[in-house]
């Protein structure tokens, strides 16, 4: 092989190579669009576990009880944030009801 067949073989195969990784097709399906009522019960539940977490962690004596007290403080003041705001939005859209079908 000559190196002009070579270096064009080698061009196919990087336009092939960009094409391939930059290609985007014209529809693209980018999942449920997500509210902020959504996002906020999504995020309840992230507080929750965490606090389940934090109980399961200090009873097994890994926290001392400063440190326990002042981590379930804030996030108890951040789930009572979430809260108020979920059911505020509630209260604007009282329609919504959480996917697994139980009202949030």
């Amino acid at each position: 092989m000559s190196n002009a067949e070579v270096l064009f073989i080698c061009s196919l195969v990087t336009v092939g190579c960009l094409f391939y990784i930059f290609y985007l097709p014209g529809e693209m399906y980018l999942g449920p669009e997500k509210t902020r009522l959504s996002y906020l019960l999504e995020r309840k539940e992230a507080v929750y576990e965490k606090l389940r977490d934090l109980n399961f962690e200090y009873r097994a004596g890994k926290f001392p009880e400063s440190d326990y007290a002042a981590m379930k403080n804030s996030l108890e003041e951040e789930a009572a944030a979430i809260l108020a705001e979920i059911s505020r939005l509630e209260q604007t859209a009282p329609s919504y009801q959480d996917p697994k079908g139980a009202r949030a």
